[in-house]
This record gives C-alpha cells, structure tokens and sequence, in this order.
C-alpha cells in the first residue's frame, strides 16, 4: 500500500531522477512534472504517474499537486542569459509551486542550493535566495528549505570533466588554499530528502557529507586524481586567471548565442572561501552519509567507466 503521493517537479534532472526512484522504493506514490512523457533508465521497473506541463502552466500545477501529501520542488535553472531569466523560473517558479502546494494543503520542500547563502555573489545566487523567499511568504513558516552544496555521483555529467583532467594531466590546478567546498554524493542527499519526506521538519537545512567544514581545493583534486589512479602534481591556479577565463567565456557566449554556465558570477562563486556547513546548518538527528569523497568519488569513476564517459588511458 502507498504511504501517499509525493508530487516532484524538476524529476528529469541529476537528483530528480534518483529522488524519483528512492521515494518509490520507499513506498510513496511518485507524481512527476515533465514536459513530455518520458522513459528513463534510472526508472527501470518504476511507473511515476505524470502530469504533462510546465512550471509556468497553472493547470498543470495544481494537478501536480492534488491530493499530495507532500510536493518536493527540485526544477530551476543553474545557467540563463540574465538575471531576468533566472528570477522567471527560480523566483516566479517557486513561488507558483508553492502557492499550488498551498492550496492543496501540501506539505512543501523546497529545495534551493548552498549559494543561497551568498546572494550577492552571483545571478544565480541571487534567484536562489529569491527564490526561497518568494516560497516562503507564499507558503508560510511550515517551509523546508534545502541547501544542497556540490553534489556529485553516478548520472553527474557536470563532473564529469574533473575525472577526465585528473586522468589525463600530469598537474592539476588548485585555488586558494584557506577555501573550504562542502560536497556530497547524489545518494546521501536524495537519503536526507527522503528523509524529510517522511519527517515534517519546517526550517532551513543545509546538505553535506561527514566533512562537514568541506574539503579545501587540493583535497578535491587529489581524491579525484586517486580515484581514476593517478598521482599527478598540483600548482596553485591565481584567481586572476578564473576571472579572465570567466569573461573570455562570457564573449564566447555572446559571440556564439550559446548560454555558458562559466561566467563572472560563476568565478566569484569559485573564489569564495567559505562554502563549509556549520553544525547548526544540517538537519537534526539525520541518518549518517554513507559516502566520504574518496568511496563518493570512486563509485562515480565506476559509473562513467561503465557508461563509457570515462576510458582508462595506460602509461599516463
């Protein structure tokens, strides 16, 4: 028997698809938003029920939300052209889907993103606030937020590009040494997700591994070295180069019509020292992760390799 429905929107994406597959197999009945009817891999086995839309459909807002018990909002954009247009689905988005959840008497997760933290870092940081703002004073004090930090795994394709330079080049760069990057695996963060599901805890929660005080830049590129078995150099990168490659990336994307994910706010983002998590930050009495960066790292190198991203290169 289903423990009720939880209506996901943005289910397509790196979390959404594992979240999807997690909550049906603990019991729920999962409800998607999709624009098109769609069969995933991931889902193998699964039957989501569907409601065809977007998020700036009405209708299709308040048929995703009918008769949830809970409404989990994952979608928004991690690159636009302007601020304009991440505040149209990260601010406008969130406060639409709250308002249905509301309406239907839902619970709400609203799953934003550590860069909220630092809203006048970049664009995106900005909406992200904005947007767990815009959801609350639609919603009102029973709101969860979540703040994911780097979250990385099997299906990323973000990171992807980490693993292929750490197998390939005998010397990785590295920033400032005083920087701190929380992280974590796609597993344990759709895990603390799920587990707010099922544990009505209004507040706002940041998400993290063990480490909780994150992981400095050398850290990160050593683990990734040693999970593709490598044992390369590290040089320090000074942050002067992130902000010219930011800008020389902005003129490609103005030049080519493309959107680029790498711009200045981007660089600031990079260079910021703290994305560490206080103790205060993370959910109380939460189950522990099961991965640390090194077993995180290593089963997402499994992935890619098994997939095909990612080729062992011998005598490198």
């Amino acid at each position: 028997m289903s423990r009720g429905v939880v209506a996901v929107t943005g289910a397509t994406g790196f979390l959404g698809r594992h979240l999807v597959r997690a909550l049906a197999a603990g019991g729920w009945t999962v409800r998607v938003l999709t624009r098109r009817d769609i069969v995933d891999p991931v889902w193998a086995g699964l039957e989501p029920q569907m409601v065809i839309g977007g998020l700036s459909d009405q209708g299709a807002r308040e048929r995703l939300c009918a008769g949830a018990t809970v409404v989990v909002h994952l979608a928004g954009l991690i690159k636009a052209r302007s601020r304009a247009d991440f505040d149209r689905t990260n601010v406008d988005g969130a406060r639409d889907v709250a308002v249905a959840a509301k309406a239907a008497g839902a619970r709400l997760i609203h799953v934003s993103s550590l860069s909220a933290r630092e809203p006048s870092l970049s664009d995106y940081a900005g909406s992200k606030r904005g947007g767990e703002e815009a959801a609350r004073a639609a919603f009102g004090d029973d709101l969860t937020i979540v703040r994911p930090p780097a979250i990385y795994g099997p299906g990323d394709m973000e990171t992807l590009g980490l693993f292929q330079l750490a197998q390939i080049s005998p010397l990785l760069p590295v920033l400032d040494p005083r920087a701190r990057i929380a992280m974590v695996h796609v597993e344990d963060a759709t895990a603390r997700i799920v587990e707010l599901v099922c544990r009505p805890t209004p507040g706002v929660f940041a998400l993290t591994d063990e480490r909780t005080a994150g992981y400095s830049w050398t850290e990160v590129m050593l683990a990734a070295a040693r999970a593709v078995g490598k044992t390369p150099h590290i040089a320090r990168a000074p942050s002067w180069i992130i902000v010219v490659l930011a800008r020389l990336s902005e003129g490609v994307s103005l030049a080519n019509g493309k959107i680029s994910i790498f711009t200045s706010g981007k660089a600031r983002e990079m260079l910021h020292l703290d994305w560490g998590v206080s103790h205060e930050e993370v959910l109380p009495g939460a189950i522990a992760p099961r991965y640390g960066i090194d077993s995180g790292f290593t089963h997402s190198v499994q992935w890619y390799r098994a997939e095909g991203f990612l080729v062992a290169v011998r005598g490198l």
